[in-house]
């Protein structure tokens, strides 16, 4: 090992690139659906069991806030996650030709 190699300036810059490097927490988006005129509630039923993988009573309740309320949450992710569940939503009910709405907002 070569005696030039100084300890205390080695620590001292590992100590700086600890410092540099903090993790954020990722901001969460809720995914929210609309009550629409045409959409069957078995429909949105079967869209939280499969794209929010919500279990058949929780997403029976889920589908009634909709139907009642005139939305309801169907979870909270991360943006990307939220994105490609409100893509798979809208690609769903394009194919049957429902005019259901998805959305996110800020959690």
């Amino acid at each position: 090992m070569s005696e030039d190699f100084d300890l205390n300036s080695f620590i001292g810059i590992e100590s700086e690139l600890k410092q540099e490097t903090t993790l954020k927490i990722p901001k969460m988006y809720r995914v929210v659906l609309y009550n629409d005129d045409y959409t069957t509630m078995d429909f949105v039923v079967r869209i939280l069991i499969s794209v929010f993988h919500k279990p058949g009573a929780e997403a029976t309740s889920i589908m009634l806030d909709v139907h009642k309320k005139g939305a309801g949450i169907c979870g909270v992710y991360t943006h990307d996650i939220a994105v490609t569940k409100i893509n798979q939503v809208q690609q769903m009910a394009s194919q049957k030709e429902f005019p259901l709405k998805c959305s996110l907002e800020e959690a």
